[in-house]
C-alpha cells in the first residue's frame, strides 16, 4: 500500500477526532439537560464525509485547520438535525440509525424536534466564528448555507421525496436524479465549495466535483438499501423497496446502478484536474478523489 493509499483515512481519522471533540465543546456550553442530551445524542458517530469535505476543500484553497474546523462543525450539525428529523414518523419513520434507537425512540418526538431545531441554530453560530474569515466571508457563507439547506435545497428535497411516495405514478430518473441533488447533494456541495469561498477563489470546480460525488453517494445508497445488511449499515434496509419509492437501483438495475456510479465518481476525479501542483494541494486533492472512490465501496 503507498502513502497516497495510506493518507486519506489517516487524515480521515484525524478530521473525525477534531469535529469530535469540536461537538463536543461546542454543546457542553448550551444549558445541562434533555436539550443538550439528545443534541449530543444526534452527533454521535457517523462518517464525518461532509465536515471531511470541508477540511479538504479549505486545505486545498490554503485556509488553516483552525479557520475551517467550525465550518465542518456547521454542517456535521446541520447534517445531525436532517437525520433527526429524517427519522420522525412524519417523515421517514425510521427506529435505527447509526446502529442506536433513533432520537425520537430514544427520548420523545417532541424533544427530538427540538434538538433537531437546536443543532441548526446552532449550525449558523459555528458560521459566525471569527476564526472563519473576515466579516464578507462569513456572510457569504452564512448566504451560502441557506441557500443550501433550505426551501431551494435539502428542504425542498425532502418535500419532493414525500411527495413522491403520495404520487400515483412513480418518479422517473430524471426527477429522482434532481431530488437527489438537493436533498443530498446541496449539503455536500456547500461543504465542498466551502474552501474556495473562505480563500476567495472560484468554486466552480468543487462544484462540479461535488455534484458527482452526491450522485454518486446516493446511488450507493440506494445499492446498500438493496444489498446491505442492518447490522452492518446500522440503519433499517430494504424499505426503499417495500415503499414502492422509485430509486436509482429500481429505475436502473443493480449492475447498471453501479456502473452510474463509478462513472460518477470518474467524473468527479476529473473535477479535481485543476488542483494537481503543489505539496499541499495535490495531497488534499488526492485525499479528495479517494473520498469519492470511498464513498462508492463503504458498507455504510
Amino acid at each position: 500500500m503507498s502513502a497516497l493509499d495510506t493518507a486519506m483515512p489517516a487524515r480521515m481519522t484525524e478530521v473525525r477526532a477534531a469535529i469530535k471533540t469540536g461537538l463536543e465543546t461546542a454543546l457542553a456550553r448550551l444549558p445541562a439537560g434533555e436539550l443538550r442530551d439528545a443534541m449530543e445524542y444526534g452527533c454521535v458517530g457517523g462518517k464525518r464525509i461532509r465536515g471531511f469535505l470541508v477540511m479538504e476543500s479549505a486545505r486545498l484553497h490554503g485556509a488553516e485547520d483552525a479557520a475551517a474546523l467550525p465550518v465542518a462543525l456547521a454542517v456535521e450539525m446541520l447534517h445531525a438535525y436532517s437525520l433527526i428529523h429524517d427519522d420522525l414518523p412524519a417523515m421517514d419513520d425510521d427506529d435505527l440509525r447509526r446502529g442506536m434507537p433513533t432520537c425520537h425512540i430514544q427520548w420523545s418526538e417532541a424533544t427530538a424536534i427540538l434538538a433537531g431545531d437546536a443543532l441548526q441554530s446552532l449550525a449558523f453560530e459555528q458560521l459566525t466564528d471569527p476564526a472563519v474569515g473576515d466579516t464578507e466571508v462569513r456572510v457569504t457563507l452564512v448566504r451560502r448555507f441557506a441557500e443550501a439547506i433550505g426551501a431551494r435545497g435539502m428542504v425542498w428535497g425532502q418535500m419532493q421525496d414525500i411527495s413522491a411516495e403520495q404520487a400515483v405514478e412513480p418518479l422517473d430518473l430524471n426527477a429522482v436524479k434532481s431530488l437527489q441533488q438537493a436533498k443530498t447533494g446541496a449539503l455536500i456541495g456547500f461543504a465542498a465549495t466551502a474552501g474556495a469561498v473562505m480563500r476567495g477563489a472560484d468554486p466552480a470546480p468543487m462544484a462540479e466535483y461535488a455534484r458527482n460525488l452526491g450522485l454518486a453517494f446516493q446511488i450507493a445508497d440506494d445499492i446498500l438499501d438493496v444489498t446491505g445488511d442492518e447490522e452492518t449499515a446500522g440503519k433499517r434496509v430494504g424499505k426503499d423497496a417495500a415503499a414502492g419509492k422509485a430509486t436509482f437501483v429500481s429505475l436502473l438495475g443493480l449492475e447498471e446502478a453501479r456502473d452510474k456510479a463509478a462513472a460518477m465518481v470518474r467524473r468527479a476525479e476529473l473535477a479535481l484536474t485543476p488542483y494537481g501542483d503543489g505539496d499541499q494541494t495535490g495531497a488534499a486533492a488526492e485525499n479528495l478523489r479517494q473520498l469519492a472512490r470511498f464513498v462508492i465501496h463503504r458498507q455504510t
